[in-house]
């Protein structure tokens, strides 16, 4: 089915049936997305205050072949939030769907509307006590809705698990205009489909997320960070192991990260203290979180002594105040902006089994070497085998001057994930800058039946037309 652009023709179809004010004319922000490959042309924003109006955009939408964007924080890096061709479509924001609804301490349940800030969601759990323990570096913009469609990762995926582990319920409307109310509290029902989790990574092709019963955690007593240096990412994974055989589930967090990175961080972004002056060919920042009566820096103390022991970790720097260990997380949370003002040539969002990871990152350098002369910054979740693999022009040129190469190092490294059983979306989504690569790489039976439920909840395709499948407008 062929779908309609939004014109100033077809406009008042939509925003005769609500107040004025649910509409305005998209402004810049909602046209780009973070790295600039994508640019949307001008369209309305609908700005729903209620799922009930949500509920009437979607009905409108599909009566009159619409397409719709459903719209989180804009931060995504996949392009999932913008259309750059086809059929104008309409912009559904949920920023004005923004409150808390409730809190549940002794339930550790939050009942959230999508356009809640991340931050402000881990802010409503810490005041009642507990915590919200999804946490990455663009929290402070990206709303939770967008965060379930994405099924976002980030740091506390080792201890918490991704988005999808750390919610119990829905509120959503489905292409048909029709309300799912699904905000359960349980944590049992056996009662058929999960629509839940058909939702949450499913980047509003096949619905909008309106609301979200969240899994909230007791809140560690006492945290501790420490900086360990390790001479290979294989040492790395080693002292994984040994880290949780001593220290059980408190491990929250362990990132690698190569000097690559801190070296972007001191040509670009001078002002981010180092914990070395030289920093080291790789480390890891470790986060452990424990319960009342426990220690964290002994806990660091005895990995440290433990690792050093098995020749893992040659040295290493244990925050002694909130404000140093701060610091670690700075530094690792401006990674990805110092990348993003180098520019990369391309960027890798991949994952690989945890035991084919060190494999992977000596053949993806030995790849990417052989194909010209670049500098990679590898760094990552090391402990849930998600690395963020980036290729960088060397110093004095820019990635300009290597955009016919791009497609061949993304299909090199690519094409190693799928040979190590890896995923070449591990936490960002499919959007639409990589749709290719999901027909390249994927199963062709997941695929069928993706674009049968896809037929069968969205016939007209004009939920985020374009995106996660190859659209048909």
């Amino acid at each position: 089915m062929t779908l309609t652009s939004l014109t100033p023709e077809t406009e008042p179809l939509l925003t005769a049936a609500l107040p004025a004010d649910r509409f305005r004319r998209a402004e810049a922000r909602y046209l780009e997305e973070p790295r600039g490959r994508y640019k949307g042309r001008d369209t309305i924003v609908a700005l729903p205050r209620s799922v009930e109006e949500v509920a009437t955009i979607v009905r409108l939408c599909a009566q009159h072949r619409i397409g719709i964007i459903p719209y989180g924080g804009g931060t995504g890096l996949v392009g999932g939030q913008v259309v750059e061709d086809g059929p104008v479509p309409l912009i559904l924001s949920l920023e004005r769907m923004n409150t808390v609804r409730a809190v549940y301490p002794d339930e550790n349940v939050a009942i959230v509307e999508a356009g809640v800030i991340l931050a402000d969601v881990q802010a409503a759990a810490a005041q009642a006590g507990r915590l919200f323990p999804l946490s990455l570096a663009a929290e402070g913009t990206a709303r939770i809705g967008g965060n379930l469609s994405t099924n976002a990762g980030g740091t506390g995926v080792l201890r918490y698990g991704n988005a999808r582990d750390l919610c119990l319920g829905l509120e959503a409307v489905l292409p048909d205009g029709s309300i799912w109310n699904g905000l359960s509290r349980l944590r049992k029902d056996n009662t058929g489909y999960d629509l839940r989790h058909l939702l949450i990574g499913a980047e509003g092709t096949l619905g909008v997320i309106t609301a979200a019963a969240l899994k909230l955690s007791p809140r560690p007593a006492h945290s501790g960070t420490a900086m360990l240096v390790v001479d290979s990412p294989a040492a790395a994974l080693k002292l994984l192991t040994l880290g949780r055989e001593l220290l059980g589930e408190s491990i929250s967090a362990f990132e690698l990260i190569h000097r690559q990175g801190m070296d972007f961080l001191a040509e670009k972004l001078p002002d981010i203290r180092r914990p070395w002056d030289t920093p080291p060919e790789w480390c890891v920042l470790v986060e452990v979180g424990v319960t009342a009566g426990q220690d964290p820096t002994d806990a660091l103390e005895r990995l440290f002594v433990a690792g050093a022991e098995d020749g893992l970790v040659s040295d290493g720097i244990i925050a002694q105040s909130q404000a140093q260990s701060d610091g670690f997380w700075t530094v690792r949370e401006h990674i990805p902006e110092a990348n993003r003002l180098i520019g990369s040539i391309s960027s890798h969002d991949i994952s690989v089994p945890l035991g084919a990871l060190a494999e992977f990152i000596t053949k993806a350098n030995a790849r990417i070497a052989a194909l010209g002369e670049f500098r990679v910054n590898c760094f990552g979740h090391v402990g849930d085998g998600n690395l963020h693999y980036n290729v960088f022009p060397v110093s004095g040129k820019t990635k300009a001057d290597h955009l016919d190469e791009r497609d061949q190092i993304k299909q090199a490294v690519h094409d190693l994930v799928h040979e190590l059983g890896g995923s070449v979306s591990a936490e960002h989504g499919i959007g639409r800058f990589k749709v290719d690569d999901l027909e390249r790489y994927g199963d062709p039976v997941k695929l069928a039946a993706m674009r049968a439920i896809k037929g069968a909840l969205d016939p007209a395709g004009f939920m985020n037309p374009g995106a996660v499948l190859r659209g048909r407008a």
